[in-house]
């Protein structure tokens, strides 16, 4: 499968540990992760700050806040929410991209700390975003952003909670979110499309160790008929009345089809979709690469798509 890597992304396979998530291994996969991040510098430009809210179990549900210093006026506002399968992965692991989207989006990002299965199952995950995503149009003011313009944004399990809150937000009523990023978004808890079992190891993330995520992740629902759309979006009904998505994938993801799909039927209910496919690049290339020419093209059709998202309600109000 490697010979179909683009090779300007075949350093990033090089560096990324082989994972091995079975249970009693699970802490030193994540501990492995962690060990990969680089120390974050903060602009001088911006603030971060981290504030503990009270979680929906009465949790203490920690989010990073990122805001330029010098703005005063009312801003857009991005949830972020991090991947890693449902069980890995931490608020700590994106501090850049945030700062990106707070320098170059002109926007304040909010990002969740939700609790990881298996220690904490589905609901846990999806009701910890949604406090979060509460939080911030409860608090619109004292947080002076604009409550017409939250976006809800991350990639892999955190495009697949992104995915996930935009349908509860929705049939919740409350809050309204004006566009959603979910990133090469994992949503088919059924691991069984022509990706997956393309992409069956290696590669970041494969069919092997997709599984071990949702079985992870639904606990008592793996392979039962009663899965509701909030854990696996893939499996909705009704995707009208979604808001504007940009989404991409890597061609060598094995996320691949499910995003199509996913796609496809957002395209179908009506919702404006922008999506790109990356022949060459497998699951989270651009965070592995990040000074390759691919990876530097993805990221900023990422930053651009929150900007588009946050424009196109300001047009709509003016």
């Amino acid at each position: 499968m490697q010979n179909r890597v683009n090779p300007e992304l075949l350093p990033g396979l090089e560096i990324f540990p082989e994972l091995d998530l079975h249970p009693e291994n699970l802490q030193a996969s994540r501990e492995g992760i962690a060990q990969m991040r680089t120390p974050t510098v903060v602009d001088e430009s911006l603030s971060l700050t981290d504030e503990v809210i009270i979680g929906p179990d009465d949790n203490p549900l920690t989010l990073r806040i990122y805001r330029p210093k010098s703005i005063n006026e009312s801003l857009p506002v991005l949830l972020w929410i991090h991947g890693g399968g449902y069980i890995l992965g931490s608020i700590d692991d994106d501090d850049d991209t945030c700062m990106r989207f707070v320098k170059e989006a002109n926007c304040v990002v909010i990002s969740v700390d939700y609790r990881l299965a298996p220690e904490h199952p589905y609901p846990a995950p999806i009701e910890d975003c949604y406090a979060a995503l509460k939080w911030i149009a409860d608090n619109a003011e004292p947080l002076n952003i604009d409550p017409n313009r939250i976006g809800v944004a991350g990639a892999s399990a955190g495009g697949g909670l992104t995915a996930a809150l935009t349908l509860l937000a929705r049939d919740r009523q409350y809050p309204s979110i004006c566009f959603q990023m979910p990133l090469y978004p994992m949503i088919d808890d059924g691991n069984n499309t022509p990706s997956t079992n393309e992409i069956k190891e290696g590669l970041v993330w494969n069919q092997k160790t997709n599984e071990a995520g949702w079985k992870m992740y639904l606990g008592e629902l793996y392979k039962s008929d009663n899965i509701p759309a909030y854990a696996a979006p893939a499996r909705a009904e009704d995707y009208c009345n979604l808001p504007y998505t940009y989404t991409c994938v890597g061609q060598l993801d094995p996320f691949r089809s499910e995003t199509l799909t996913y796609v496809s039927k957002l395209a179908e209910a009506g919702v404006d979709v922008e999506f790109h496919l990356y022949p060459g690049a497998y699951h989270w290339f651009e965070q592995l690469n990040p000074n390759d020419k691919v990876s530097i093209h993805a990221v900023n059709e990422i930053i651009q798509a929150v900007k588009s998202g946050f424009e196109r309600v300001a047009r709509v109000e003016a």
